[in-house]
C-alpha cells in the first residue's frame, strides 16, 4: 500500500494523514469546506487519552496554547447543592490534563500541522461516491466531476458520512437524543461567577442542564441542554431565533439557584443551537478498500467528552495496523477488532449521560440521590469505566498483533 485517500479534514482526517506518513504511506485529505471555519461557536472537551494519542505521532504540541485546562468537574443540583466533584481524566506523566478547546481552532491547528509536514490537504472537494478498481484499488468521485485513485479510501467525514453510505447503503442513520445543545461565551468582567479557572460547573437544573467554566483570561464558556423528547431537524433548530432561545433558556433556568440566567443575558451576539445525535452501532466499517473512522463509524454524544479523542485514537491505530499487517484487508479487520468494543462502550456512556439530563421530576429525585455516591466512587478511583476511558495509551513503536 502506498496511497490513501482521506475524506474529511476535521479531527480524524489530518491525524490519520500524519500517522500514515509516519508509517511510510502517502495520503491526500479532501475537505468539502473552504477552510476550518465551521462550528465557530462550538467548543469541546479534549481528554488526556486524545493528548496521549497525539503524542504517539509527535503531534501533541499542535494543541499547545489552544483552549485552557479543565481538569475538574463539579456537579450541582438546581438548588445549588454540591452533588460531588471528580477529576476529568486525571493527568499524563508530565502533568498534562484535559483541556477545553474551540472546535474550529482544533480543526485548523491539525490541518496546519498536516500541511506543515507535507500532507496534501485539498479544500472545497465534496465526496459523492466511490468505485472499486482492479488490483484492490479504489476511485473517489467528487461533486466537481474530479476523481482520485488510491489503495484505500478512509472516511473521516463525520456523523453524516457519505463514505459510510457507500460502504453500506443500509447503514443506520444518526440517532436523536432527548436534549439539544446551545452555548456561548461571555467576555471577562461581565458576570461574577463562584468558580476558579480549571473547574467545569455542571448543574442538573430542575428543567434544564447547564454548565460553565472560566477561562484563565476571565471569559466564561457555557452550554445548556434544553430537553426535547421529539428531536427537531437541523433546519427546525436553525429557524429558532436568538430572542426565542433567550426567552426559553430564561424560563427553563430561572427556577434554579445558579448564575445561568445572568450568564445567558450577558452573552453577546446571536445564540444558536444544534441537535444532539449519536451512532450507537455501525455494523459495517470496511468493504472493498474503504473504511470509516471517527464519528463516521461511532459518533458519541458531546456528553461523553470523548468525540475528538476517539477520532484521534482511531486514526493512529489504523495507521499502525496498515504498517504492521500483511495486506489492507487484514489491517482493516484487525483495526475493527481492536476498536469496536471500546468505542461502542463510550458511545453508550455518552447516551446514558445525555438521557439523564432529560429525566422527569421522579427521575430527577432518584438521580440526584444516587449521583453523590457514584461521584465519590469515581473520585476515589473505584469506577473502572473512567479508567477504561481515560487510561488508554498508544505506543507507536509496539507492533500491532491480535491473539
Amino acid at each position: 500500500m502506498t496511497k490513501a485517500l482521506i475524506v474529511g479534514g476535521g479531527v480524524a482526517g489530518p491525524v490519520a494523514a500524519m500517522a500514515l506518513q509516519r508509517a511510510g504511506i502517502d495520503s491526500t485529505v479532501y475537505e468539502r469546506y473552504p477552510r476550518a471555519a465551521t462550528d465557530i461557536g462550538a467548543f469541546l472537551t479534549f481528554a488526556v487519552n486524545g493528548m496521549d494519542a497525539l503524542r504517539a505521532i509527535d503531534a501533541n504540541t499542535v494543541v499547545t496554547g489552544l483552549g485552557f485546562p479543565t481538569p475538574t468537574l463539579v456537579f450541582r443540583s438546581g438548588t445549588g447543592k454540591v452533588l460531588g466533584a471528580i477529576p476529568l481524566g486525571g493527568s499524563l506523566a508530565d502533568g498534562t490534563v484535559t483541556h477545553t478547546i474551540k472546535r474550529a481552532e482544533l480543526y485548523g491547528a491539525l490541518q496546519d500541522e498536516a500541511t506543515r509536514r507535507g500532507v496534501a490537504v485539498e479544500y472545497g472537494r465534496t465526496f459523492v461516491s466511490a468505485e472499486p478498481l482492479p488490483g484492490g484499488r479504489v476511485r473517489a468521485l467528487f461533486a466537481d466531476g474530479s476523481m482520485a485513485d488510491g489503495d484505500l479510501l478512509i472516511g473521516a467525514d463525520g456523523i453524516r458520512s457519505a463514505v459510510r453510505q457507500v460502504i453500506d447503503p443500509g447503514a443506520p442513520k444518526p440517532r436523536s437524543l432527548p436534549v439539544l445543545n446551545v452555548g456561548g461565551y461571555v467576555p471577562s468582567g461581565q458576570v461574577s461567577v463562584p468558580v476558579e479557572p480549571g473547574t467545569f460547573e455542571m448543574m442538573f437544573g430542575k428543567r434544564c442542564f447547564f454548565a460553565y467554566t472560566l477561562n484563565g483570561n476571565g471569559e466564561i464558556w457555557w452550554f445548556a441542554n434544553p430537553p426535547r423528547r421529539q428531536q427537531p431537524t437541523a433546519e427546525e433548530v436553525d429557524a429558532i431565533t436568538d430572542a426565542q432561545w433567550r426567552s426559553e433558556l430564561r424560563d427553563l433556568l430561572s427556577v434554579d439557584n445558579s448564575p445561568a440566567t445572568a450568564i445567558i443575558e450577558a452573552t453577546p451576539g446571536e445564540i444558536r443551537a444544534w441537535p444532539t445525535l449519536d451512532l450507537p452501532e455501525v455494523p459495517v466499517w470496511h468493504r472493498d478498500s474503504m473504511i470509516v473512522i471517527g464519528d463516521a463509524a461511532h459518533a458519541t454524544s458531546p456528553a461523553s467528552g470523548q468525540g475528538a479523542s476517539m477520532a484521534i485514537e482511531d486514526a493512529v491505530i489504523l495507521a499502525k495496523c496498515l504498517r504492521d499487517q500483511p495486506d489492507t484487508a487484514t489491517a482493516c479487520s484487525v483495526y475493527e477488532t481492536l476498536r469496536r468494543t471500546r468505542v461502542q462502550r463510550i458511545v453508550a456512556a455518552g447516551a446514558k449521560s445525555s438521557n439523564s439530563k432529560a429525566v422527569g421530576p421522579v427521575g430527577r429525585v432518584i438521580r440526584d440521590a444516587m449521583l453523590p455516591m457514584f461521584l465519590r466512587k469515581m473520585a476515589k478511583g473505584g469506577d473502572k469505566s473512567a479508567a477504561v476511558m481515560f487510561d488508554h495509551h498508544i505506543d507507536w513503536d509496539a507492533a500491532i498483533s491480535v491473539r
